[in-house]
């Protein structure tokens, strides 16, 4: 196998491993841009694949075919927003801690869905799903030397959505009046309040925003790589997603780049017995590699990122 058969093996493999994360830390960007920390993005991809697939399931058999899983996306969607409502009163009406109302929100998605598959299948996983989303060459730009087969050929259109949100978000981030607000309310809620922006409104939109994003995320792994849904389907993505928002600094470009990052290192897992470089290496070492890169990665760049200042920090109209 020379170097550009491996390369035509793992790009596809970590742009469809990142695709995942990068609908989730773009949604965590929002969140945490406002000032509210989300730790509960994991609890949300969880709510995302479990509606995800059973809308999937639903759709299937009302006859609507191949259209079945993009319209459970805008389900997920739905469903991630509504959901993270419990962490926005929590954290925002209420005041809460924002870590430990991330945490409980983490344990409810997944007590409540695996509760729910349960009282429908009789079990602890769903049917599998029969109208996937599947892999597509890009039409022209896949025949492009060298290039194509990387980047453009069995990839699904999931990838390239997501990539192009990231310049979506960038630009509503830093060039709309609304970006503008949202990064006022979290670097300086109270100057953002002096000037008529409304700042818990504001945040609750953020938080909304974060779980309608990660509930794409994980209904976007659920059905284009597990097909169906159990307790275990979600298990560290959205701490990954977090992890890639933290190392990219809250910019969506840099959380992009840092979700790619990740998702090579779990495509190099799956794919790994494959190249002859790292045939020998033990499988578990292979498997275990997304996430102590991300430990590492949190570990030695999270003291150089700077959060927004108010990040963390309810606000009291009227407090100093």
């Amino acid at each position: 196998m020379d170097i550009l058969q491996i390369l035509y093996t793992i790009i596809p493999a970590a742009l469809i491993a990142a695709t995942p994360l990068i609908f989730t830390a773009l949604g965590g960007l929002f969140s945490e841009r406002s000032g509210v920390v989300n730790i509960g993005l994991e609890g949300l991809m969880v709510i995302g694949a479990f509606s995800g697939i059973l809308a999937t399931l639903w759709f299937e058999s009302m006859g609507l075919g191949y259209a079945s899983p993009w319209i459970a996306l805008l389900v997920a969607m739905l469903c991630g927003a509504l959901f993270s409502l419990f962490h926005a009163v929590a954290s925002i009406t209420l005041r809460a801690d924002q870590i430990v109302s991330g945490v409980a929100l983490n344990f409810l998605a997944v007590g409540l869905a695996v509760f729910t598959v349960r009282e429908i299948f009789d079990r602890g996983q769903t049917d599998y799903i029969s109208a996937r989303i599947f892999r597509t060459n890009v039409p022209f730009l896949s025949d492009i030397p060298i290039i194509g087969p990387m980047f453009f050929s069995r990839v699904y259109a999931t990838t390239y959505i997501a990539i192009i949100l990231a310049v979506v978000v960038w630009y509503v981030v830093f060039k709309t009046p609304f970006g503008l607000r949202l990064r006022s309310v979290g670097e300086h809620p109270m100057a953002a309040d002096t000037m008529g922006i409304k700042v818990n409104r504001m945040r609750y939109i953020a938080v909304m925003l974060s779980g309608a994003f990660a509930g794409v995320g994980g209904a976007v792994f659920a059905i284009t790589t597990s097909a169906n849904f159990a307790g275990n389907t979600i298990v560290g993505q959205g701490f990954m997603a977090l992890a890639a928002l933290i190392f990219g600094k809250w910019h969506p470009f840099g959380a992009l780049g840092a979700a790619i990052f990740f998702g090579l290192a779990q495509a190099l897992s799956l794919t790994g017995q494959q190249i002859p470089a790292l045939s020998q290496v033990p499988q578990v070492y292979l498997l275990i590699a997304p996430y102590v890169l991300t430990i590492l990665a949190l570990a030695g760049f999270v003291g150089k990122a700077h959060p927004p200042n108010a990040i963390g920090k309810p606000y009291e109209k009227g407090s100093r």
